[in-house]
């Protein structure tokens, strides 16, 4: 099952195994069970402190724990975690065996702080490439607090489980037998919202700190572009992110990013932050802004948890987020039927029908991609034509199970018991209306810049992007812009790295002359 340079790596890895580990599985004849069987051997051949047990009695089949040996175990996966989630199986390995994870000590007595008991079940799929960040952050909880249980399912794998908790995307986490979460979430941002005093804190602790010559808003990558640059000056520099990473943390596959062949969204996001982390940089993730004003020289930025921070000069790069078709419906069966993501939630409708909404290049990819999995889907585009590459429309065509609806208006979306069952649609050129009964609808329309806190701050497009001139100058004194919020053409993470650069080193000039 493992390759050979795969099992060398794991050689090197398990050299930091502390306390001997045991897998303990639950298995049955089953092809899945003799696959997870192989895998789990296999894994432990590569250190003599891993050992494979088949005493489990886990109501799931197949499963395995990871525990210390001669420890009650907290940690257990449903399904094999080969993929995205190979590397979850490892670090939880590494982390329950004692070896210290790399996390903020803040957050870690945060993490042994919390006393309630807490069961949480994440639903994965194997392809869905931000599954792995919450996997990993519930496994390092459970590694460190016995409060705290985690088990990783594959809801291809337990379809039962799927339809009990009527999962309709992934991850999505249960905890205590009620839905905790869905999307993408960092260990930081489960402990804050499990940590209610968490943001009491951290407003008291960012008040106390002192004026920034530089202070981004924003932790895509023109944000830590813009950092880099900043702190390389040797000025004091700051960055505000809802998110490290933005909406690349979401994507992919990426193949345009110059000199580097091929990446994956969440690896150049992990790359970025270790950039920014060689510098003093100061990062206040998991905030968000709400105010910009300029107080007589000073520009003062409030935060959502009531914290006001000071700088001389301020970079936006606060980048762009999906659009919404924002018809009634959208979001009560937002989760439930409505989905963003074709790569990560795509395995959960296997064999249905389902929609598309858009004919840009993003929705034709992700019909594609679909069509390889369920068993109908309707693209529906608003325009007459398709705007996708021609070699896109090409393939779109060529699929049997591939219907295309152009001059169509989404108009609702209806479901029943919780779950999406129709698309309702205006054709554009009769005034009729339609219905496509289906089990999920994919929104695939563009990107709306995240500036609604600026209006009527700082000058903004009709589109309301930050309106900035050739050095990334918006209409407010030393308030400079960059990236995919901006007026730039072109939302490209490689053009977004170069604004970033650019508006770092205007407001660099704005200080020096000021």
């Amino acid at each position: 099952m493992l390759d050979s340079n795969i099992k060398s790596q794991l050689k090197a890895y398990f050299e930091r195994i502390v306390s001997p580990i045991e897998l303990i599985a639950t298995l049955d004849d089953s092809t899945q069970s003799k696959e997870m069987l192989e895998l789990l051997n296999e894994v432990a051949e590569q250190s003599e402190k891993v050992t494979v047990s088949t005493s489990g009695n886990s109501k799931n089949v197949p499963s395995f724990t990871v525990g210390r040996n001669g420890e009650a175990a907290r940690i257990s996966f449903s399904g094999i975690p080969m993929g995205h989630e190979m590397t979850s199986f490892i670090l939880a390995i590494l982390q329950v065996s004692g070896y210290p994870p790399k996390v903020e000590q803040a957050i870690l007595e945060s993490i042994r702080g919390l006393s309630k008991p807490m069961r949480f079940q994440t639903f994965i799929s194997l392809s869905c490439h931000n599954c792995p960040d919450v996997v990993q952050a519930l496994n390092l909880m459970a590694a460190i607090n016995p409060n705290i249980e985690h088990e990783m399912i594959d809801g291809a794998l337990y379809q039962n489980l799927v339809d009990q908790y009527q999962i309709m995307a992934v991850p999505t986490v249960i905890m205590n037998g009620e839905v905790f979460s869905q999307g993408r979430m960092t260990v930081e941002e489960i402990v804050a919202k499990l940590d209610t005093g968490s943001a009491a804190r951290d407003a008291e602790r960012f008040n106390a700190k002192a004026t920034f010559d530089s202070l981004i808003i924003g932790g895509g990558p023109a944000g830590a572009s813009a950092a880099i640059y900043s702190a390389r000056k040797g000025i004091r520099t700051g960055i505000v992110a809802q998110r490290f990473g933005g909406q690349v943390a979401d994507t992919v596959g990426i193949e345009n990013f110059i000199s580097v062949k091929e990446t994956e969204g969440p690896k150049l996001v992990t790359a970025l932050e270790q950039h920014v982390k060689e510098y003093e940089v100061d990062i206040m993730n998991l905030q968000t802004a709400t105010q910009l004003e300029k107080v007589g020289d000073e520009l003062r930025v409030t935060l959502e948890n009531g914290a006001v921070l000071k700088s001389k000069t301020v970079i936006l790069s606060t980048g762009a987020r999906w659009r919404e078709m924002n018809v009634p419906g959208e979001q009560e069966y937002r989760g439930k039927g409505v989905a963003y993501c074709p790569h990560c939630d795509g395995p959960l409708y296997k064999g249905k029908d389902v929609a598309v909404i858009g004919g840009g290049n993003s929705g034709v990819e992700a019909a594609i991609d679909l069509a390889g999995i369920v068993k109908h889907v309707t693209l529906v585009e608003f325009d007459t034509k398709l705007r996708a590459d021609a070699v896109l429309q090409k393939k779109l065509y060529s699929l049997p199970n591939i219907t295309v609806i152009t001059n169509a208006l989404s108009k609702e979306v209806l479901g029943a018991n919780g779950k999406v069952t129709t698309l309702r649609y205006e054709d554009r050129a009769s005034g009729e209306m339609h219905d496509i009964a289906l089990e999920g609808i994919f929104v695939q329309i563009g990107l709306l810049p995240n500036t609604d806190w600026l209006k009527g701050t700082i000058d903004l497009s009709p589109r309301g992007e930050i309106v900035i001139d050739a050095k990334g100058e918006t209409s407010m004194p030393g308030v400079f812009a960059a990236g995919d919020c901006t007026t730039v053409p072109y939302k490209q993470i490689i053009i977004a790295m170069g604004e970033g650069a650019k508006a770092s080193l205007s407001s660099f000039d704005y200080l020096i002359r000021t």
